[in-house]
């Protein structure tokens, strides 16, 4: 699996479009858009180099598109589904709120809810226990699932 950064996305653009777009070049196995950028995993390699080849400075919607492969994290992280994000929630908050769990990598806002990277398994299931069902600015947010570990692209194997 390879994780791409798309870049200067016209506010138009849906999650369905851009993954049509990806999928001419391989499998999508997940696709986030966030304000004006976004996140396609694409299944291989090779996909991922076509892909870069033929979409970066791709016009959508009038707007010439980035796509580049995304930056390494520096460390394996665990993502954590959040549901019911209050439409005021900022992603600073949000991590505010996670990191009293432990160290958060990555946070990011998508309409109604979110994706919380922690660098530790045991901080993710102790946010987890910790804030599943609870109310925070006015919506219950749900952490439900046990957390995912996900590796860095630089420990993972590409071919």
């Amino acid at each position: 699996m390879v994780k791409l950064f798309i870049g200067n996305l016209p506010r138009e653009a849906t999650e369905q479009e851009i993954r049509s777009l990806f999928e001419q070049y391989g499998k999508v196995l997940e696709c986030d858009i966030i304000k004006n950028y976004g996140f396609v995993h694409i299944e291989d390699k090779t996909a991922a180099e076509d892909a870069i080849r033929n979409l970066h400075h791709y016009k959508l919607h009038g707007v010439n598109i980035n796509v580049e492969a995304s930056k390494n994290k520096s460390k394996a992280s665990t993502k954590l589904h959040v549901g019911n994000i209050s439409p005021t929630c900022t992603n600073q908050e949000l991590r505010a709120k996670f990191e009293e769990y432990g160290p958060v990598i990555e946070c990011d806002i998508v309409k109604d809810y979110a994706f919380v990277h922690m660098e530790r398994a045991e901080d993710a299931v102790e946010a987890i226990r910790g804030l599943d069902n609870t109310e925070f600015q006015g919506t219950n947010k749900e952490p439900r699932n046990e957390p995912k570990q996900e590796l860095s692209q630089s420990t993972q194997i590409l071919s």
